[in-house]
């Protein structure tokens, strides 16, 4: 299984409107999936309007989810939002995920995308001590996907969530660049 990741383009707003239509990802992204909002939210990072990087997955080739990576410090309101609740260096980055079928949900196939984002993140971005990712507590799954990719839980932090039934209770997980080998991503 080899995870791939290229820049999101404009031929990819309509699947990732699909993808964030599906109940799966709805459920904990909240995103409208109208080609309008997609070329609203998306279109930014596209034309470097925004310090982050969107990206598509590809598994063997084909598109299997979209990924998000930025500086915590890129953007103030969030550090703001955390501050006194977690320690964010600033050398800290984020990353977001989705699987975007859901066929291939529940088969591992999200840790894996998340241990090969973390690895390609720390080679794409060798100012970057550590990844940081804060995760609706609601949200198993995803925090069972990033303990199973390495990250550890580092605390508990109240911020506002993606999708505004959820409480603000959120689980930060981290991931070092100095991790020891067994914890740290695979490079490829």
């Amino acid at each position: 299984m080899a995870i791939t990741f290229r820049r999101v383009a404009r031929d990819d707003f309509p699947l990732i409107g699909r993808w964030l239509a599906e109940p799966h990802v709805a459920r904990w992204w909240a995103h409208d999936p109208s080609p309008a909002a997609v070329e609203r939210d998306f279109g930014r990072t596209l034309r470097g309007e925004e310090p982050a990087e969107d990206l598509v997955a590809d598994l063997d080739g084909r598109p299997l989810g979209l990924c998000q990576r930025s500086f915590w410090h890129a953007y103030p309101e969030e550090v703001a939002e955390y501050a006194g609740q977690i320690d964010v260096p600033t050398d800290a980055m984020t990353i977001d995920y989705l699987v975007g079928d859901p066929a291939e949900v529940g088969h591992g196939i999200g840790t894996a995308l998340i241990r090969d984002l973390a690895a390609d993140t720390f080679v794409t971005h060798p100012d970057a001590g550590c990844l940081l990712v804060p995760v609706a507590t609601g949200n198993r799954a995803s925090s069972r996907a990033l303990e199973k990719a390495g990250f550890r839980f580092v605390g508990a932090a109240l911020a506002s969530p993606d999708n505004p039934v959820d409480p603000p209770d959120h689980r930060v997980y981290r991931l070092d660049r100095s991790a020891p080998p067994s914890l740290r991503p695979p490079r490829h």
